[in-house]
Formats: C-alpha cells, structure tokens, sequence
C-alpha cells in the first residue's frame, strides 16, 4: 500500500457505521482520503462510529439504507468517488437465523444494487465487494480455503454471503469485459477483532466486558478454531488491492481474494477466552452454553495469492491481535463519559504503531 496514492481520494464506503467500516473509515480520514460513508444508524449502545467521533473526520455522513437503490445511486452521482468500498450488510450468523429475509434482502439485494450502480458510472475505477471467510463449504475437513473452493453456506449469514461472490463474478463477466470499465474484486477475511465491535456475541467484546469487572463469562462452541486477525491487517489489504485495480488495465486484479493469517495454528474460542482471562488476571469464570444453532468448527483460509500478487500477509501474531484489541476496551473502561471521545487519539495510536511496524 501506498500512502501518497490515497491522499485527496473520494471514497465512497457503505456500512461506515459498522465496526469494520469505522476502521476503514479512520485509516482513509489518517490517509487523507475525502470519504462519503453510506449506511444506517449503528445497531448498539455503545458503537464505535459514536465513540471515536468519526462524523467529524469524514466529507458526508448519509444514513440510509443500500435497499434503497434510489437514494444510493443519488448520492454516489453526486459524490463522484473514484474507489468504492461496500461494507453494509447483515452480519451476524446467529441473526441470520432469527432474522433470515433481512439478512437476504440486506447482503443479496443490497450488493446487487451496487453492482448495478456501478457498471454505468465511468468516474468509479475500483470497487471492492466485502463478504467473508464463511462463503466457502465447510465440510469440517480442517482444509486451508483458497479461493478456488467451491462455494457455500449452512446458515443464512454464510449462503447470503456465498450469493453475493456469485452475483459480483456474473457482473463482472456480463458488464465490465471492455477497458474503460471499473475493476472489481471480492474479499474474503477471517475472524476480525479490535477495539469498537460492539456487535452483539462478539467474542472479544464479551470478554472485556466481563473479564475487567470480574464476572462470568458464557462462551458457545469452545472447540470451534478461528483465523483471529486484527482489523487494520485485512483493512490494509483491502486498501492494496483497491489501489492496484485502480491501476489495472490489464485486469488481472479483478476476481475473488483471501485475507486471513498465516499462522499453522488457529486458536479456540475457549483458548481466547483463557488468554484474556489471564492477561487481565480475572477471577471470572468461563462458563459453556450448548448452542441450538449450527456453526462451523474450523476455518482457516489460504492468502498465497495475496502474499504473491499483492506481497500482503500479516504482521501480527494472534497474540499480538488480542492484546491489541484488550488495550483498546480496557481504555475505554478507564475513561469517564466526558473522556472517551478521547479513544479516537487511541485508535490513531494504535494504526500510527502499526504502520511503523509495516513501514508504511
């Protein structure tokens, strides 16, 4: 990645109230890239958006809903961005089962509204299409998906995910073969954790909050393994890519992309979980709830070719991650209401620190 190349960008980013999105959105702001974030209100009390005061650092703040294709092509004309992230979905396996249509109607309809947004707007250069790791079919064989694998989804979440990879490489084919149309690739990443994710049953989130006040903690699937990354590492790789499609006239960019650690080793949830208890010398204790819902038990992803086009991979040990991440919510504890806007010097620090260590 570049930094001078994103310096005055216009980036249109969906779902920049998202934990995610809120990350992308301050690393472009600290880049110097002009942001248009598109979304709803965020979904939780505390959120991240809020917290760190992100409305200031960014060119407009338009709260609505990708459903709407009307509203959306509206403000994507007038803001004329020249990169696009898309971000906004639905994003909880355990939601998707609660709340199946929604979780359809969100990540399939509003991906395909972007899509067909984009194809007739020649100042967009390079669009990047966020799904996640759980797109594959996980037959539980412990394989490194690449992204060759076939596609698939046991829950709602996963098989909505598993649509949108389908429908971007359909578009990709039917509409943008000549060379003055914009490129567009998909990502794929693994577990991200960081500061702000509040999102409910977020894992990191549910330790913090119990393990620096000492009280228990229920976990599900403990055995279940995990590619566990901080946010900022798939993020800037998102970033490499996007920046290379911009360039790509030869489009070999294009296509589906894997963002997830190396390691030879995930941990567990309950690994994790004893991790933090420890790191944070807890007196909690962990408790285990059988879930009524299926979830995959191991997910690891291959990012070869994301070492070897992009030369991306990951700086941080999952370790490292963590710690990271428990920095972040045990500042956010420390401080009272009238300080916590403060946590977005924090997580500057925090990007500051690891671009020095990537010597960006």
């Amino acid at each position: 990645m570049k930094k001078e190349f994103w310096r005055n960008k216009k980036v249109f980013i969906t779902g920049h109230t998202g934990f995610k999105g809120s990350w992308l959105t301050i690393i472009l702001s600290h880049l110097g890239s002009k942001v248009a974030g598109y979304s709803l209100n965020p979904i939780s009390r505390p959120n991240f958006f809020d917290d760190v005061g992100l409305k200031k650092l960014i060119t407009r703040d338009i709260r609505s809903n990708v459903k709407d294709k009307k509203k959306l092509l509206k403000e994507i004309k007038s803001f004329r961005p020249s990169i696009v992230f898309h971000l906004a979905a639905q994003s909880s396996v355990l939601v998707s089962y609660k709340d199946d249509l929604e979780t359809i109607e969100t990540n399939v309809n509003g991906t395909s509204n972007i899509l067909n947004i984009i194809k007739d707007l020649k100042f967009i250069k390079s669009s990047i299409i966020v799904t996640t790791d759980k797109v594959y079919e996980n037959l539980e064989k412990k394989i490194k998906f690449s992204e060759q694998e076939p596609l698939g989804g046991h829950d709602i979440y996963s098989a909505s995910k598993a649509a949108c990879e389908i429908i971007t490489k359909s578009y990709i084919k039917s509409f943008f073969s000549n060379k003055k149309s914009s490129n567009i690739a998909t990502v794929r990443s693994g577990n991200c954790i960081g500061g702000g994710d509040w999102t409910k049953d977020r894992i990191l989130k549910d330790c913090a909050e119990k393990f620096l006040f000492n009280k228990s903690l229920t976990i599900r699937n403990p055995s279940a393994t995990r590619p566990w990354q901080h946010v900022i590492e798939p993020i800037t790789g998102y970033l490499t890519l996007a920046e290379k499609l911009y360039k790509d006239k030869k489009k070999k960019f294009r296509g589906a992309w894997n963002f997830g650690p190396s390691l030879k080793k995930n941990l567990s949830v309950f690994q994790v979980a004893n991790y933090l208890k420890k790191k944070l010398n807890s007196s909690s204790k962990i408790k285990i709830l059988k879930s009524n819902f299926y979830e995959s038990q191991h997910l690891s992803l291959n990012s070869k070719k994301a070492a070897k086009l992009l030369k991306w991979k990951n700086k941080l040990s999952n370790k490292e991650a963590l710690n990271l991440t428990l920095d972040w919510y045990s500042k956010y504890y420390s401080l009272n209401s009238q300080l916590k806007s403060n946590m977005i010097d924090f997580t500057l620090g925090q990007i500051k620190h690891y671009f020095k260590k990537c010597k960006l």
